[in-house]
């Protein structure tokens, strides 16, 4: 399992593939196979059937799919730049992450 920079909620920017350039808000993460769903980015088209016990419409609906985390680089809400991720020492010992460009906690 590798170390996961991102988390739920941080805001980041796409570096590579289709969806280049943009950026959205993280809603899931899955550490164990180094992916994120991030909002409104890497479409697909989900194939459902028709659930009338579940108020469920068939069809073809877009849905998020999961983007690697290499992809992704955090953006800072301070500087509001992309940044890489740093590890610093708070009061009680613990780790936060900061940013590496103007060392503001992005761990609230």
């Amino acid at each position: 399992m590798a170390r996961v920079h991102i988390k739920k909620n941080d805001q980041v920017y796409i570096l590579s593939g289709k969806e280049r350039g943009k950026t959205g808000k993280v809603l899931r993460v899955f550490p164990g196979k180094s992916r994120a769903i991030v909002e409104g980015i890497n479409f697909i088209q989900k194939h459902t059937r028709p659930n009338p016990q579940k108020n469920v419409k068939g069809g073809i609906l877009p849905k998020e799919s999961p983007i690697h985390l290499s992809n992704l680089m955090v953006v800072c809400k301070r500087c509001n730049k992309r940044t890489r991720t740093g590890f610093s020492e708070v009061r009680g010992g613990q780790k936060a992450r900061v940013c590496r460009k103007c060392n503001e906690l992005l761990d609230e």
